[in-house]
């Protein structure tokens, strides 16, 4: 019966892992045992954990700054620049004479391309002060941290779990493997104390 120990200790391991695993996600509604009560850690701390996710992201991973500094960067405001042109030309050759007919008679092409080489220009200037302008009523109107606290707070435990499965399956099985091994590892030294 003495030889059953290292059995013994990689079955323990390996429930134990198990255990823990569970515990993580389950009990979801609170279980009163009386002397404490069982609820799974997410359950238990899914609104605290909500509001610290929005926090982060809304704090460390999302940034308006940045995303403002690379929409107003001259390259990018240059990369778009042939498409303005490009809608100015038609504009200014196409809709203009079709809703002003008048002033298609006192237009020419060096007008015309005059025209579009200083809206152009005056475009280049107003483009970042217009993105900016946006980025700052989105981000007035965006509250980052109270939508991902929402969706975090949403989540039920059976997604969570599910996902965690999912995700880290392989690896969740090795650390119950290696938990095993490591019971087997105890048993074999309480093995060798216990017939010693």
């Amino acid at each position: 019966m003495v030889y059953l120990i290292p059995i013994l200790g990689a079955f323990t391991g390996w429930f134990v892992n198990r255990a823990a695993l569970w515990l993580l996600f389950r009990p979801v509604q609170p279980v009163n045992l009386g002397l404490f009560t069982l609820q799974g850690a997410f359950p238990r701390q899914q609104q605290q954990l909500a509001a610290a996710l929005g926090k982060m992201v809304a704090t460390q991973f999302f940034s308006f700054d940045n995303i403002r500094q690379k929409l107003t960067d001259p390259q990018k405001i240059s990369a778009i620049k042939p498409v303005v042109e490009e809608h100015l030309e038609h504009f200014l050759r196409k809709k203009l004479p079709e809703t002003m007919p008048m002033i298609s008679m006192f237009i020419g092409d060096s007008t015309i391309n005059q025209i579009k080489t200083t809206l152009a220009n005056e475009l280049d200037l107003l483009f970042p002060k217009l993105i900016g302008q946006y980025l700052d009523n989105v981000q007035n109107d965006l509250d980052l941290e109270a939508i991902v606290t929402a969706k975090v707070a949403a989540l039920s435990s059976e997604q969570l779990e599910q996902a965690v499965h999912q995700r880290l399956g392989g690896a969740l099985n090795k650390l119950g493997w290696l938990c095993a091994a490591t019971g087997f590892l105890i048993g074999l030294l309480q093995l060798a104390l216990a017939v010693t």
